[in-house]
């Protein structure tokens, strides 16, 4: 079966995420994720792509990411994941032993409302959830930190948010999802469907030839889990 069209909409937003190959480290030190920091910030001079919020993990990242053009989402990441590729194999002098990252990344659209307000909380208190900190800004190499420091640390990387941020941020992101949130948020990364509101999705998702990614793999048409209006 194909896979899903890649939607990449001028002023859109796109929850997008990619893991080492078979789930390997990425990341091994500081100085490895100051380098892809570095690699953001070449890559946002050079594509119409806004970082909205991120966190970079030892062997994922999550970003939340907003184009300026079409298809500038594709285009930042691509050359990202390209650049990144080549300069882990350089230092690690790894070339010819395999591939740095699964494959493409994955990526679904999400609507500009509560749902976007949770992802960055799922995308913010990552390395929270898995053990790594003990509160989510803690964490240096994400959205979080920078956005608690006084000013942003260089290299500049974040973009305002299309919507307001709630009061006391830092404490709704280090107060845990529901299930069914989780739950939501895991079948679009699974399956590349939209996040957001029952009709929304259902409108998104026929606009951009997205209906295949509602429902299982070789199963019968069916509802993603919840509702849709978890938030």
């Amino acid at each position: 079966m194909p896979r899903p069209k890649r939607a990449d909409e001028k002023n859109a937003i796109y929850h997008a995420f990619n893991r080492g190959n078979a789930r390997s480290t990425i990341f091994h030190k500081d100085a490895d994720y100051e380098a892809f920091e570095n690699i953001l910030s070449e890559g946002l001079e050079r594509y119409p792509c806004r970082i909205l919020a991120y966190q970079l993990m030892p062997n994922h990242w999550h970003f939340a990411l907003q184009p300026t053009a079409d298809g500038g989402m594709s285009n930042f990441l691509r050359w990202v994941s390209l650049t990144h590729t080549m300069r882990y194999h350089a230092h690690y002098s790894s070339s010819g032993e395999g591939h740095v990252y699964q494959g493409r990344f994955k990526s679904f659209p999400v609507q500009d409302d509560d749902h976007f307000l949770t992802l960055c909380r799922y995308v913010e208190r990552n390395a929270m959830r898995a053990g790594l900190v003990a509160r989510a800004e803690d964490w240096r190499w994400g959205s979080l930190y920078r956005w608690n420091c006084s000013s942003e640390p260089i290299p500049k990387l974040l973009s305002p948010w299309p919507i307001r941020r709630p009061p006391g941020w830092l404490d709704r992101v280090n107060t845990p999802l529901e299930e069914k949130e989780l739950d939501r948020i895991r079948w679009s990364i699974r399956r590349g469907s939209p996040l957001g509101d029952a009709g929304w999705v259902e409108s998104i998702a026929r606009r951009l030839d997205l209906e295949s990614t509602l429902r299982p793999r070789g199963r019968p048409k069916k509802r993603p889990p919840g509702d849709g209006k978890e938030s």
